[in-house]
């Protein structure tokens, strides 16, 4: 869902969005945000690798750097070091994206290959409806059949049960007890 209007890199950089926006070639492009099964697999992820891995960063929604003209905001973000200034300009460890109802298999396929070829060695997909769990590698999407994803190391490594904690089977918010 791009604008239609034309920005430069730096006017894109210098100005906040609420909610933020990703740049792609000039233009803006809003991300889907704001629905329950997100949000809460969106905090389970920063939460537990925050305590499992204190060695690395988990952090939602930074603006990263693909190419010269394209910034993305992976659903979840995992570095080793902070960045040096306000955006991420160098690959991530690891870039998670959690999918919603309106995101479409084009678009989501496109930051993928753009993760991919900026070098992030790791890219995870996750779908709170059916509580499934990917990874994206070498240009293609494969399912992780088992209960725990991996890095290509197998360093980090997070269970399903815990990604997808909180969550009512439907993938609605459970009910006040």
């Amino acid at each position: 869902m791009a604008t239609g209007t034309l920005i430069s890199v730096d006017e894109y950089l210098r100005t906040s969005y609420s909610p933020d926006k990703e740049y792609v070639d000039g233009e803006l492009v809003e991300i889907n945000v704001g629905d329950w099964a997100h949000s809460l697999v969106q905090r389970n992820l920063v939460v537990d690798l925050t305590i499992q891995y204190p060695n690395v960063i988990a952090v939602p929604e930074l603006r990263s750097r693909v190419t010269e003209t394209r910034y993305r905001l992976p659903d979840v973000c995992v570095v080793v070091n902070p960045p040096t200034g306000r955006v991420l300009a160098e690959a991530p460890l690891i870039a998670i994206e959690i999918l919603s109802e309106d995101d479409t298999v084009t678009r989501l396929l496109e930051k993928l290959r753009e993760y991919e070829s900026n070098g992030t060695p790791n890219i995870w997909v996750f779908d709170p409806a059916p509580r499934g769990m990917f990874v994206f590698d070498k240009g293609s999407l494969t399912e992780v059949a088992g209960d725990t994803i991996a890095t290509k190391d197998g360093a980090i490594q997070l269970v399903r049960e815990h990604i997808f904690r909180g969550l009512a089977t439907s993938s609605s918010p459970s009910s006040p007890a």
